[in-house]
């Protein structure tokens, strides 16, 4: 409190203000003075100071008026009428005192009033903030699930994480954070539910459209292969490197397609993405994992059909299947990609193992329906379509590429059970007669599928031809040309096991060669129609032509794998071997006919006169050989036509000879020997135009021994000197019985009955 000294010189201050004060400023200075004495309760030390002030200035005067009296007068009525002025402020003053003291104590009321209301309007300030902090908990809770029913499920897991570590801190006195708080679990699986409600859709359509989604991969593998092969064909540099090598790769970078985001197929992997992301926020990821993976199993299983057909129209329920393979295991690939927390390269490849496996089943189930290579060949299409398109994928395709070999073994042996067929129609329906050709364009067509080298060339030959072979050779080249080309069909695009088609191919090549058309060739030499065994004998010939070529053929088809080998088929040994089968069998004919024509021979051993012409015997075996020779035999090589006649004179001159020898030959005179003798002149001058000296020399043992028997010194035989000069070729056994058979004894011509002739034939001498 301030001391009564510091009141007092307060008060002095403002009476000297107020007196000294100008008559305008009078009243301003002294109302300040009265409130600041009324504020202060020190009114009526004013008023005292007022009055004392009054007493001294009344004393002032009164010295000053005895001084001068009329100035005091006047200065008297001047300070009465002060005083009176004096006195009416007074009572001004104190009414304002009393005015101003009414107005204090209603100030103080009013200002205790004021505290009151203060204290009210702070606790309706705290009441309000608490509310509005209260509200706004509510307001982001309602907004959490108002977020879920948009499906916002990130934004409602942001919203409610705020609510949690932000806006319930601040109420956390008040019981509706603790049931806020208390119902956060509950909307965490609200969230994580909703969520994989969403993924759980998403899965299904994913499900939904991996067939075609496959169907977009195959065509998109059908396109860079078009595109890979017109490099080929651009540059030949290119043609060891394969669909998914790394130049292959390169060089179709500029080609850009995505087949999970293109024109025909969108995979948003937005609702995967969201799920992980709140699975992790929620600590949840393993959960997440193993709900994922069990749904693809899922998945899985239910993708796989429980059968398939393989014969329908171009294998679509195999198409279906593996479409359906691929587009499931891509969509595993890349989720593996974009989300390596959730799916590892393990389990991706574990499903992918498993559906392989499945698919491998199913095909070999159904794989005994299959009864053409054709349809074969399509199904393996298909596969190598599967395999490119997943290798693309850096998926292992080695289980598959073994079952190609599986493929490949039923393929070899439906190819090889139709050309079989094929051949041995061939065979058994052939005329066996020489190609007759009427046409240049036949001709051409005939020359392009067989391994023919023509004697002639096109501009010498005059229409119509006949070709050496007979219509199976160029029928069972095509078939042979057909049966390689649909070998190595199979290895067209995609096939790793190019060593094995090799093998494989030399093997059913030789057998279906050995088998069934050099086997069958065979069999038919039992014919007796001569024509029919020298054209199987031809045929052999150039089907011994055909497999040589083909041997090279097979050695440059070959991969590099196996390049450099060379190749030997069995079946053209088995061709050269059975041409002598067939040589023997045309020896065999020819010798039986010459047998049956010498047959008739009919030698009268004891001739009574000499006979002027060669016997009718010898007249149709030369006819026959001539004729055979420029018929039959005609289309054989000369090496085999010589050797022919080489062995058919042989036979004929040993057969001739033993005619005499017959043990049924008792006597035979010189009209005998003349007649034997006339014969082998006459055979020797047909021998000798057809211009070979070597096929005289079949003719020297019955000549010479003829000549024994017309010897007139027969003795000679029998000095070693002279019969190793003259009668070298004659057997020592057969001179001597020849001569003891020599009777120059001659039958007169007489009547002979009707057995005569017979008789004689037989050599049985009547006399």
């Amino acid at each position: 409190m301030p001391s009564t000294l510091e009141n007092r010189d307060q008060l002095d201050y403002a009476m000297q203000q107020v007196v000294f004060a100008t008559e305008s400023e009078y009243i301003n200075q002294l109302i300040p003075a009265i409130r600041d004495a009324a504020k202060g309760g020190r009114g009526q030390q004013l008023l005292q100071s007022l009055t004392q002030y009054s007493s001294e200035q009344e004393t002032e005067i009164e010295r000053i008026c005895n001084t001068n009296h009329q100035g005091f007068v006047t200065s008297v009525n001047q300070l009465l009428h002060v005083r009176e002025r004096t006195v009416g402020l007074t009572s001004e003053i104190l009414g304002l005192n009393e005015s101003m003291k009414s107005s204090t104590e209603k100030l103080a009321e009013q200002k205790k009033s004021l505290v009151e209301s203060r204290g009210v309007r702070q606790n309706i300030d705290e009441a309000t903030r608490a509310l509005q902090d209260c509200l706004e908990v509510l307001r982001l809770a309602n907004q959490v699930h108002e977020l879920l029913g948009k499906k916002s499920h990130y934004s409602a897991l942001r919203a409610l994480d705020e609510l949690q570590n932000v806006h319930l801190e601040v109420i956390t006195q008040y019981k509706i954070a603790e049931m806020i708080q208390n119902s956060v679990p509950a909307t965490e699986k609200l969230i994580a539910e909703a969520v994989m409600t969403d993924l759980n859709t998403w899965l299904f359509r994913i499900r939904e459209s991996s067939q075609f989604l496959g169907e977009v991969a195959f065509y998109h593998t059908e396109q860079r292969r078009t595109r890979q092969k017109d490099r080929v064909e651009a540059s030949s540099y290119l043609t060891n490197f394969k669909l998914n090598s790394a130049l292959e790769l390169v060089s179709d970078e500029i080609e850009e397609f995505s087949i999970l985001d293109n024109e025909d197929v969108q995979v948003d992997f937005t609702p995967l993405l969201e799920c992980i992301h709140i699975h992790d926020a929620l600590g949840q990821t393993d959960k997440l994992r193993g709900e994922y993976a069990t749904t693809r199993r899922q998945q899985k299983d239910l993708l796989m059909p429980t059968s398939i057909t393989l014969v329908d129209a171009e294998a679509a329920s195999l198409s279906e299947l593996l479409e359906g393979v691929a587009g499931f295991a891509i969509v595993e690939r890349a989720t593996m990609k974009k989300t390596p927390e959730l799916r590892s390269a393990v389990d991706v490849d574990d499903l992918w193992n498993s559906m392989c496996q499945t698919a491998i089943a199913l095909i070999s189930n159904a794989l005994h329906e299959v009864e053409n290579a054709e349809v074969l060949l399509k199904i393996k299409g298909v596969i190598a379509l599967f395999i490119q398109t997943m290798n693309s994928w850096n998926y292992p395709v080695r289980v598959l590429d073994s079952f190609l070999l599986v493929l490949f073994e039923k393929y070899a042996e439906l190819l090889k059970r139709r050309f079989s067929d094929d051949f041995q129609e061939i065979v058994s329906t052939d005329d066996y007669m020489p190609m007759a050709i009427s046409k240049l364009d036949e001709y051409d067509k005939v020359v392009n599928v067989s391994w023919y080298t023509p004697d002639k060339s096109r501009e010498e030959l005059r229409f119509p031809c006949v070709l050496p072979f007979s219509q199976m050779y160029p029928l069972c080249c095509i078939d042979i040309r057909n049966f390689l080309n649909q070998f190595y069909f199979f290895s067209d695009d995609h096939f790793e096991h190019s060593r094995v088609i090799d093998e494989t191919l030399k093997t059913s090549l030789d057998e279906l060669l050995s088998e069934k058309v050099c086997r069958s060739l065979v069999e038919r030499l039992n014919s007796q129609y001569l024509g029919q065994i020298v054209q199987i004998l031809i045929n052999l010939e150039h089907f011994e032509v055909a497999c040589q070529e083909l041997e090279q053929l097979l050695v440059a088809a070959r991969s590099t794998a196996s390049a450099g080998e060379s190749i030997v088929l069995k079946s053209t040994e088995e061709f050269r071997g059975n041409k002598k089968t067939a040589e023997k069998r045309i020896f065999e004919l020819v010798n039986s006919k010459i047998d049956d024509l010498i047959g008739t021979a009919e030698y009268d051993w004891m001739a009574p006169k000499l006979e002027t012409e060669p016997s009718n015997y010898m007249q149709t075996l030369t006819r026959y050989l001539s004729n055979i020779m420029n018929s039959v035999l005609l289309g054989l090589p000369t090496e085999i036509k010589e050797l022919i006649y080489f062995d058919a004179l042989s036979h004929a001159a040993t057969t001739i000879l033993s005619l005499p020898l017959s043990p049924e030959v008792k006597r035979i005179n010189p009209n005998g020997v003349a007649a034997l003798a006339k014969d082998i002149r006459y055979l020797t001058e047909f021998v000798d135009t057809l211009g070979n000296p070597i096929l005289r020399e079949n003719l020297d043992e019955l000549q010479q021994t003829v000549m024994l028997m017309q010897a007139e010194n027969s003795d000679e035989f029998y000095d070693v000197s002279t019969r190793n000069k003259k009668y070298g070729r004659v057997d020592a056994m057969n001179g001597p019985l020849l001569l003891e058979k020599l009777t120059n004894m001659v039958q007169s011509p007489a009547k002979t009955d009707k057995f005569t002739a017979l008789s004689s034939r037989f050599g049985i001498n009547k006399s």
